[in-house]
């Protein structure tokens, strides 16, 4: 296993800290908490910039820095429907389409890395839920549910837009076969 490798395996290192912090109802609590979340999301970028720079890009990476991202993000979301933060019907349609998505990838000849709709969805997931775990006001609940309904959005958005090359490639090598 090659340096970039390790960055994104030490992220899964964040998880217990965060989820055990979220339980927490302390202010301090929280800021630690987002503090772990933010530099876990950080070492996403910087996994992906040694392996270009690197050049150790792998078919692991390709397949763990995903995987890793999922855990990230829905580990803290589950802790937040828990705590009444968000509402479980939102995490399960991020969740439904990460599970498809993995799914789908399972059974593709080539493992292909994220495209532009994907790194948008994680940001987007990301500061979601750095807003959700920061200790704001209360004056900032209405602002992070709309991050986090944004971010419910662009994961399907991005979700379909993943899988819509291959529908229209499925289609046509059915057509042709008709033919």
């Amino acid at each position: 296993m090659n340096l970039p490798n390790w960055i994104t395996f030490s992220r899964l290192l964040a998880l217990p800290f965060l989820l055990v912090g979220l339980y927490y109802p302390t202010e301090s609590a929280r800021w630690a908490c987002l503090t772990i979340f933010l530099v876990a999301a950080g070492t996403d970028w910087l996994d992906g910039y040694l392996a270009r720079k690197l050049n150790q890009i792998t078919d692991l990476g390709k397949f763990l820095d995903p995987l890793v991202d999922k855990l990230l993000v829905l580990a803290p979301l589950l802790a937040l429907i828990e705590i009444g933060k968000v509402p479980a019907w939102g995490v399960f349609l991020i969740l439904g389409r990460e599970l498809a998505i993995a799914g789908w990838r399972v059974n593709q000849s080539t493992i292909s890395g994220a495209n532009i709709w994907g790194k948008v969805k994680t940001v987007s997931q990301i500061v979601a839920i750095a807003l959700l775990i920061a200790p704001l006001p209360d004056s900032w609940q209405i602002p992070s549910l709309v991050a986090f309904w944004i971010s419910v959005a662009l994961t399907l958005m991005s979700g379909v837009i993943y899988l819509l090359p291959t529908s229209n490639k499925d289609m046509n090598l059915t057509a042709d076969a008709g033919k």
